[in-house]
C-alpha cells in the first residue's frame, strides 16, 4: 500500500482511485461514523465506510487524511445577517443588549445583510436560517432574490401591547402576502418570527402562529436564552422586566401575556398553553429549560436551534444537549450574531460544542449541524454516497 499523504499526489493518475479518511463521516444518512473513510474515483465517490474495509476492498486506492470531518455543509440554522458588520464582543447578556445590540445599531441594515450573505456563500454554507429584524423590510426582496442563498429569511415581528395586536397583525400580513409572491423554487423561503414570548402580546403571538400555520409558512421564535426570562414568568419581573420598561411598555407582564405569573410557569409551558407549540415553531436557544419545557417540546414535535458560542458569551448558561436528545428533538445549531457568536461559519460552533460538552458523541454535534439544520430550514441535503459527485467542500476544513 501506498503511504499516506496529508495532499493528494500531483502525478495521481485520473481515475486511480484515492481514499481520503476522517475521524468523523456524515453521509447525510443514518448516523454518523468514527472513523470514517471516503473512496473518490474520478471525482465519483466509489465508496464510504470503515477506514479498514475501504482498505480491504480497494488496496489500490492511494490513501490520504482529509481532517477531522467529512460531511455535507453544515447548516447555520439561526444568525442575524443584518448585524453583519457588527464588532463582536463577549459580556454578560444585559451589558451586550445596550452596549453591543443597541450601541452599534448604526451598523445594522441591508449593508450588513448582503455582506453576510455573500460571507455564507463564500463559506459554502448549506443553508441559512436568517432573522430579518421588524425595521428592516428592505432587506426582504434583496435576500430572496439571492441566488447563492436557501433556507428561510424569517420576518422579524414585535408589540408588547395586547391593544394593538390586530393592527401590528394587519401589517405585519401584509408584508407577508406581498414578500412571499418573491419566492423562487431552489431559493430562500420567507417565515416569521414572533420575537420573544416576552416582547409579543399573546395575542398577536395566537394571531401570527396561526396565520403561519394556516399557510404553511415557517416560524422561529426566541425562547428560554437568558435566566432572567425564567424569572420574568414566574414573577413578573426582574432585569429583562426592569430594561424593557425603559421603552414604551405596558403597565405590567401580566398584560403582555395575558395571564398572572407564577411559581412554576415558564415560557415553554406559557407557549404551550397558549396553543403556539401546535404549529411546530423551531426554538431558538432553549438554554434555560425545565425537564418539562424538554417533554413539552418534544410531545409538540418542535426542532431546536443552539447558538453555543453566542450563549457563552453572553452568559446565558449552557443549552442542555443531553436532556433534549434523550428526547427524541431534532436539534440544530447556529451562530447567532456575528456581534454575539464570532463568526457566521457554524463550523466554528460544532468546533466549540465538542469542547463544551466533552461527554457527548461528537458524532452527535455535526449530524446536528447537518441534518439538524437542513430539516429545520426545510432544505435538500446532498448525500455522499456512491454513485454520487465528490466535492471538496464535504471536507471541513
Amino acid at each position: 500500500m501506498s503511504p499516506m499523504s496529508d495532499v493528494a499526489s500531483p502525478d495521481l493518475a485520473p481515475h486511480t482511485p484515492e481514499l481520503l479518511t476522517c475521524d468523523i463521516l456524515y453521509t447525510g444518512m443514518g448516523g454518523a461514523q468514527s472513523p470514517g473513510g471516503v473512496v473518490v474515483s474520478g471525482g465519483i465517490v466509489a465508496a464510504t465506510g470503515h477506514p479498514d474495509t475501504l482498505r480491504g476492498n480497494f488496496p489500490h486506492a492511494r490513501e490520504r487524511r482529509a481532517g477531522s470531518i467529512i460531511a455535507p455543509p453544515p447548516v447555520n440554522a439561526h444568525t442575524h445577517l443584518d448585524m453583519s458588520a457588527y464588532d463582536f464582543q463577549a459580556l454578560p447578556y444585559f451589558r451586550w443588549i445596550p452596549e453591543v445590540a443597541v450601541g452599534q445599531r448604526e451598523k445594522r441594515g441591508l449593508a450588513g445583510a448582503l455582506a453576510g450573505a455573500e460571507t455564507l456563500g463564500g463559506l459554502g454554507a448549506g443553508a441559512v436560517g436568517d432573522i430579518v429584524g421588524s425595521h428592516g423590510q428592505d432587506m426582504l426582496a434583496p435576500l430572496l432574490a439571492r441566488t447563492d442563498l436557501s433556507g428561510v429569511v424569517y420576518f422579524e415581528v414585535l408589540s408588547p401591547f395586547p391593544e394593538r395586536a390586530d393592527e401590528v397583525f394587519s401589517a405585519a400580513r401584509q408584508v407577508m402576502d406581498a414578500h412571499r409572491k418573491l419566492e423562487r423554487p431552489g431559493g430562500p423561503r420567507l417565515g416569521l418570527s414572533p420575537h420573544t414570548p416576552f416582547t409579543v402580546s399573546s395575542r398577536l403571538m395566537r394571531l401570527l402562529t396561526d396565520y403561519a400555520a394556516g399557510e404553511g409558512i415557517p416560524l422561529q421564535i426566541h425562547v428560554a436564552e437568558h435566566p432572567s426570562e425564567v424569572e420574568l414568568f414566574r414573577t413578573g419581573g426582574g432585569p429583562i422586566w426592569d430594561s424593557m420598561t425603559r421603552f414604551p411598555y405596558p403597565a405590567t407582564f401580566a398584560e403582555v401575556i395575558g395571564r398572572a405569573p407564577e411559581a412554576d410557569l415558564t415560557p415553554v409551558r406559557y407557549l404551550d398553553e397558549l396553543g403556539v407549540l401546535t404549529a411546530r415553531p423551531t426554538l431558538v436557544h432553549m438554554v434555560n429549560v425545565t425537564p418539562d419545557d424538554i417533554a413539552r417540546t418534544a410531545r409538540a414535535g418542535c426542532a431546536v436551534v443552539s447558538c453555543p458560542r453566542s450563549n457563552t458569551h453572553l452568559e446565558c448558561g449552557v443549552f442542555p444537549w443531553a436532556g433534549f436528545a434523550a428526547a427524541g428533538v431534532e436539534i440544530a445549531l447556529g451562530t447567532d450574531s456575528v456581534a454575539s457568536g464570532g463568526s457566521l461559519d457554524v463550523r466554528d460552533d460544532v468546533a466549540f460544542a465538542r469542547t463544551l460538552y466533552p461527554h457527548l458523541d461528537p458524532r452527535l454535534i455535526v449530524r446536528a449541524a447537518v441534518k439538524g439544520g437542513s430539516r429545520v430550514t426545510g432544505t435538500p441535503l446532498p448525500f455522499i454516497r456512491r454513485g454520487e459527485t465528490w466535492q471538496e467542500s464535504f471536507i471541513w476544513p
